[in-house]
């Protein structure tokens, strides 16, 4: 190259999941049947009646054009009435809804709008990777807090107020990133968690960012929105997505929910980085956001089989886990005899061609842990199973 990288470039490591699904692809290039039990990409499909809405705008003349950057009227009104029948949650359409390539560019135009650089950013201490390494690409400070294990995975909410506490004069913490039903834990989310994290963002003035893409896998209550919590509009704004609830993960469809004040700020931020998405996609999301109660049942139907499925698998490699967990991905603990969590997954990436992911990559308390998606289906997680079983090597060597 003729010019140096930025720093941020310089600094910012690839993501693992992009280097590690680089070797299971030479692998496979190789003749070998990889068993990918590593990633969150579902492989159900979306409803039919989302994608006839997406064969029919697509065939519309004037439907190729550039779009709204606050996305079409329709789409917003159809996230509205999904949070008022999903989450009991009352939201303004035109105002308090902003329509994102999915909710992952949420965490970048948000981090853009209200981060200087050297503010500070508290991310959990097991959480998605995309929290630590888009705050520190905008200059930001992260603070890492601590999840208590012993009480569910919960945050340390003493421990948070002595991070605020101890932050230097000239340092202002001014977000915090939250995310229940929690990846890669599967922490449930509760009311009680949600009023204690909106109370702290009113007592500290930090603006609360929850990412909510999981409430609808598996849930074991009726979902809970963030939002729905009172005087949260005042402080919060929530990220959420069609890529899991809706099999819609490659589509590029998500939101974020707030207060019209936020929304505009993000809105300013985001309006100078892209354009309004394809229209024809737009319109297959307002459809999808009509999927019946059922439809969504017959989901979870096939994620439940799937669930038992991996933890034969589990319970073969000598993990321990909790059967209360929600989303899509299983947390489960090493046994004792594991040298590390880095040397299992290569040792049953090359040994057996099966791939999970390591705890350590979602933060360093989780050295001793393994996830493992439910985005494949039973079968292939059985097969899985029966490799472990044929030919079992020791895992210590």
């Amino acid at each position: 190259m003729i010019i140096p990288l930025a720093l941020r470039a310089d600094q910012t490591q690839e993501y693992y999941f992009s280097v590690k699904l680089a070797e299971v692809r030479r692998l496979q290039a190789a003749g070998h049947d990889i068993i990918n039990l590593g990633i969150g990409n579902p492989d159900l499909m979306p409803s039919a009646n989302t994608i006839d809405a997406l064969v029919r705008s697509a065939q519309q003349p004037t439907a190729h054009g550039y779009q709204p950057y606050k996305g079409t009227p329709q789409l917003r009104q159809a996230i509205t009435s999904f949070y008022g029948h999903t989450y009991g949650v009352t939201l303004e359409p035109d105002t308090e809804i902003l329509p994102l390539i999915g909710s992952k560019e949420g965490i970048t135009h948000i981090s853009l709008t209200f981060l200087n650089e050297g503010d500070g950013v508290l991310v959990p201490e097991l959480g998605y990777p995309a929290y630590r390494a888009v705050s520190r690409m905008v200059g930001a400070t992260v603070h890492e807090y601590p999840l208590l294990e012993y009480a569910g995975w919960q945050p340390d909410w003493e421990a948070m107020t002595d991070l605020l506490a101890a932050q230097p004069a000239n340092e202002k913490t001014k977000i915090i990133w939250l995310n229940y039903p929690h990846m890669p834990t599967g922490a449930p989310a509760t009311r009680a968690l949600f009023e204690r994290a909106v109370r702290f963002a009113h007592e500290h003035q930090v603006l609360l960012c929850h990412d909510n893409p999981y409430s609808l896998i598996l849930n074991k209550k009726p979902p809970i929105s963030l939002l729905s919590v009172d005087g949260a509009k005042d402080v919060a704004v929530e990220l959420n997505s069609l890529s899991k609830s809706h099999n819609m993960a490659g589509w590029r469809i998500g939101w974020m929910a707030g207060a019209k004040a936020y929304v505009d700020a993000v809105l300013t931020i985001k309006s100078n980085i892209d354009s309004g998405q394809f229209k024809p996609l737009m319109d297959a999301a307002t459809e999808a956001l009509s999927n019946s109660d059922d439809w969504h049942r017959a989901r979870n139907a096939v994620y439940q089989g799937r669930l038992d499925a991996v933890h034969a698998f589990l319970d073969a490699l000598g993990c321990t886990y909790t059967t209360d967990q929600e989303g899509l991905f299983i947390w489960a603990k090493l046994p004792d005899s594991v040298e590390s969590a880095e040397a299992l997954v290569d040792d049953l990436l090359v040994k057996k061609h099966v791939f999970i992911a390591p705890g350590f990559i979602f933060g360093p308390k989780g050295d001793r842990y393994v996830r493992v998606s439910l985005c494949v289906n039973k079968e292939r997680i059985d097969e899985a199973t029966g490799r472990l079983n044929q030919d079992f090597y020791d895992l210590t060597d």
